[in-house]
């Protein structure tokens, strides 16, 4: 497989731009590396220990941080890494040592985790951990080029983030704790579920390491003949294509589950909401052979000859398979508790109308302070008539108000005191200058315009 990549990369001239072994550590030192990863004893066994009880608890709280965090201390990688190697350069003591830790960590996983579940006072599965207990095909492609991208980096002369992002990918710590989860809640789904998930992911990354490594050619550990090669190379595929069969499966399942809630949602919106009736709530199972789509009606109840022309339309949405079942208030259903839907109803139609009561009350609010705002504006002449009147005696008749003073290139309007004054004799400008004056002290207005009438 390796020698045919490369002849395809030398006939279309891409063989120096895709060439793995550029800028790559000399293998033996890789190797070195790779045997040094494996081994889980003192300091990595406690990293793990912490790791793996730090991942368990953001899984029982439901803290993607904490999970991502406990997956970047994690030391999970190596061992997988070092099968793979083991197995590319046909190291047989390397394998044996790689999963010979493996499995110590792994049952060392799964015991922490089972006890930090079994003393929790936090029993719920919450949606972190349901998501690590149906693998499907994406879990396969996360988990082959997340190690592709792993081994490669690994190769390298100069070390970058990438161990860390793959760590993260490829989420090896949490499939451990769920399966710690389902052991201590006894939960055989969960258990074999997330342990299958742990499963595609270490095959996968180890099958990684071995094309990497043949890509590469490392040299072997010892001399192999062409037909044990052979047999080691049908063995390394035989397992991929175990393991990757089930997920298949469950990733076929899992679309098809999907496309069908999909389509029975739109047929509910589309057929059930009528003039005079309308759907309170609608439960649908999308399990093949129990498919079904059952809808809460409320309003004017549905005849019969209704009913049936409803289900005429599911095979219009491709829901033939589906069965319709309509459950109405004026229906005694068995296993349906009406009270409690329109119980929701109700509360669903009181928090509605809280919201709007808050919103006019912001609102009410709002326009009282503007108001107030406005009244502290105004211009009370009533009060003033008297004092202008006494300073000026020739004062025939007088209008004042707060305006807007635009001005060009200037943005904001400036707030200006305009009044206009009639006298009974022509004023002279010292008095008009005074009367302004006084108005700006008495109004607390720096701009006061005079008008004479």
């Amino acid at each position: 497989m390796a020698n045919t990549f490369l002849r395809i990369m030398d006939r279309l001239f891409l063989r120096r731009l895709f060439d793995l072994r550029a800028d790559a550590q000399d293998p033996t030192t890789v190797v070195e590396e790779v045997d040094r990863n494996v081994v889980f004893r003192g300091t990595n066994l406690w990293v793990l220990i912490f790791a793996i009880v730090i991942c368990s608890v953001g899984l029982n709280v439901n803290s993607t941080a904490v999970i991502i965090g406990a997956m970047l201390i994690s030391p999970l990688m190596g061992p997988i890494i070092g099968v793979g190697v083991g197995i590319g350069i046909y190291d047989i003591p390397l394998v044996q040592k790689a999963a010979r830790n493996l499995g110590v960590a792994v049952a060392i996983s799964i015991a922490s985790s089972a006890i930090y579940f079994l003393i929790t006072p936090l029993s719920e599965a919450q949606s972190e951990l349901l998501a690590r207990t149906s693998p499907t095909l994406w879990d396969v492609l996360i988990a082959l080029f997340g190690g592709l991208a792993g081994i490669v980096a690994a190769t390298r002369k100069e070390k970058t983030n990438v161990i860390p992002g793959v760590a993260i990918a490829t989420a090896l710590m949490p499939p451990l704790c769920t399966a710690g989860y389902g052991l201590a809640t006894a939960h055989p789904a969960y258990f074999f579920g997330a342990l299958y998930l742990f499963f595609i992911n270490a095959v996968f990354i180890s099958v990684s390491a071995f094309v990497v490594v043949r890509l590469l050619r490392f040299p072997s550990a010892t001399f192999v003949d062409e037909v044990r090669f052979r047999r080691v190379r049908m063995l390394v595929w035989t397992v991929v294509v175990v393991t990757i069969l089930p997920s298949i499966y469950l990733a076929y399942t899992l679309v098809d589950r999907t496309l069908f809630e999909r389509r029975a949602r739109a047929f509910v919106n589309m057929e059930c909401e009528l003039d005079r009736t309308h759907v309170l709530e609608s439960r649908i199972d999308a399990r093949r052979g129990v498919r079904r789509i059952d809808v809460f009606l409320m309003g004017e109840p549905l005849s019969d000859d209704e009913i049936s022309h409803i289900q005429e339309r599911l095979k219009d949405h491709d829901l033939s398979d589906a069965h319709l079942v309509v459950h109405q208030g004026d229906r005694k259903e068995k296993g349906v508790d009406l009270m409690a839907l329109r119980s929701d109803v109700l509360k669903d139609l009181y928090t509605a109308g809280q919201r709007t009561i808050q919103t006019k009350d912001s609102t009410i609010q709002a326009l009282q302070l503007e108001l107030e705002r406005d009244q502290k504006r105004a211009v009370h002449v009533d009060e003033l008539l008297p004092e202008i009147k006494a300073l000026e005696p020739g004062l025939t008749h007088l209008t004042m108000n707060r305006n807007l003073l635009y001005a060009p290139g200037r943005d904001v309007p400036d707030t200006a005191i305009v009044a206009i004054i009639g006298f009974d004799r022509s004023p002279r400008r010292a008095d008009l200058e005074r009367l302004r004056h006084w108005l700006g002290e008495r109004t607390r207005s720096d701009s006061v315009l005079l008008i004479v009438r």
